[in-house]
Formats: structure tokens, sequence, C-alpha cells
């Protein structure tokens, strides 16, 4: 697989980093290290994919050309674009057999996946409720940048994380999702939130930019005991936490472990991509529920 990256920034350079000698250029305007300034400067006979992480409002038209050429695509989350642009690049995807892919990288947490497989085998029972809280301290970067501080902010950024993992873990909701509140402490658009998916399973999310030590951590309550995750491996140390509940009440079994290692999702979804690349497969059903629920939160953002 031959695969060229589109757009050498912070994103850019962990693809370029795990993708290796597989890498047969780069396009980015400014960057020193590209080869070509745009995508279609590229001879289209000299690369198999592309992992595109450039500016939100240039991802359309970057997607659109590749998919159009049959090129396979990773592309950086969100995926905030129309929901009949998104459905345009799944039938490129599907008529010319080119994978498209939205990266969602905590997915690939080991913890979060020892979750998922503990939910799908009823480990937890029946879930009740999930308390999902993710915040770095960016705020200052995000101002500073021409055009991050804009929009929605850290509920688009952040925000489609939680939703992502949100439908990993549970699939998606019977509810629609509620924004509680929001703040514009240091930032033009928000930089922290609060929203919740209330249904039969009560998810509630908290988003912020002002979290100085980069925190994350995910509750699930379930009717035979529950789960809890605290950090992030690029962050360290990662916890999972259970605990089996005793009937009537009581001091539950508890059970942790640890784990302290560099951060090893970048390279679990990048053979992600390749075996979705080998089926031309692509997640963009996932993309448009995410936006769906973005956007309804957003509705009452702007109100």
């Amino acid at each position: 697989m031959r695969i060229l990256i589109v757009g050498f920034g912070v994103q850019g350079r962990k693809r370029h980093h795990v993708a290796g000698n597989t890498v047969v250029g780069i396009v980015d305007p400014v960057a020193v290290q590209a080869q070509f300034k745009t995508i279609d400067e590229v001879p289209l006979e000299c690369y198999d994919a592309a992992c595109v992480c450039v500016p939100d409002a240039a991802k359309w038209p970057v997607l659109r050309y590749l998919l159009s050429h049959g090129k396979h695509v990773l592309v950086e989350k969100p995926l905030w674009i129309q929901p009949d642009e998104i459905l345009e690049l799944k039938r490129l995807s599907v008529k010319n057999q080119a994978a498209c892919y939205t990266a969602y990288n905590h997915r690939f947490e080991p913890h979060v996946a020892t979750l998922q497989r503990l939910l799908s085998k009823g480990t937890l029972g029946k879930p009740y409720l999930a308390r999902f809280f993710y915040g770095n301290g960016t705020a200052r970067d995000v101002r500073n940048s021409v055009w991050r501080d804009k929009g929605i902010g850290v509920i688009a950024d952040l925000g489609s994380h939680l939703l992502d993992l949100s439908n990993f873990l549970f699939g998606q909701p019977d509810a629609s999702p509620q924004l509680w509140n929001y703040n514009r402490f240091e930032n033009q658009a928000p930089d922290h939130a609060s929203f919740g998916l209330v249904g039969s399973l009560s998810q509630e999310m908290c988003v912020t930019f002002l979290s100085w030590r980069n925190t994350f951590s995910l509750d699930v309550f379930g009717e035979l005991g529950s789960a809890h995750i605290q950090g992030l491996c690029k962050w360290g140390p990662s916890l999972l936490t259970l605990r089996g509940r005793v009937l009537p009440s009581g001091r539950p079994q508890e059970s942790v472990e640890t784990l302290e290692m560099p951060d090893p999702t970048w390279q679990i979804e990048h053979e992600h991509f390749l075996h979705l690349c080998a089926e031309a497969g692509n997640n963009l059903d996932n993309d448009l529920w995410i936006q769906s629920q973005i956007h309804h939160l957003s509705k009452t953002f702007q109100s």
C-alpha cells in the first residue's frame, strides 16, 4: 500500500510516523517537507491511499477528489460536512471500491476494547448509566489557531470522540442528545460543555479544553456490576477497574488492571485502515449519526 500524507501538521506527522516507509509523498501548502502543495499535483499512478489531515473546511473537496479516483482514504475526525456530502462520499466509496474511514483512535484503547467485549458478553448485565469525561488543557492553543476557535468548539472536537465511543460501546441510542450547559471561558467558541443522551441507557458527557492535566474517564454502571476506565495510554497510566455487584448490597468484588505503555492506538488503527482497504469498506454511517447528534446540539447552542 503506497500512502500519501495530505496535510503535515500534528496529525499528519503522527500518520507519517506510523505508515513509515509506505509513505510515498507529502502534500502541504507550507510544510518544507512536502513534495506537493495541492492534491491534484500528485500523479495518480504513484499512490494507492491517502491520510487526510487537513482543516475541516478543506476535507470535502479533497475526499471527493480521492474517492472519485478510486483512492482509499483515512480522514481525521470529525467529518463535519453536509449529510448529502457524506452520502456522496459513501456512493463514491462503494462505486469505486475505495475505503473511506474517519479516524477515531480512542476505540483502539486496550481498556476500551476490553470494555466493549465485556458489554457484548453481558458481564455487567443491563447497562443503566454511562458517564464520560474528556478534558485537555488546549484552550490557548485553540484560541491561537487560525481555524479551530470557531463554531461549536469543544462540542465537535472532543464531543465527537465521546459520541463515537458511545456508538461503539452501546450502539445508537433511542433518544436525542440534550445540551445542558456550555461556556466560553477563554475562547470565542465553547471551550467547556456538558450534554447527554437520555433514554433507556442514560449517558452523561462532559468535554473541556480547561483540564490543565489531560484527563479521561468512563464509568459504566450495570445490573450486575460496573466498569471504570481512568486515563488513556498516551497520558499513562491507564486503569480499568471492574466491580461485581453484591446483592442485596455491600462492598463489591473488585479487580484492577493497570497499563503503562506508549500509545498503541495509532498503530492498531492504521492496521484497521489497511484491513478496510482490502475490503473497500467505510464507516460513513457512523459519521452520519455523529453529525446528526452534533447538529441537534448545535441548534440548542445557536438558540
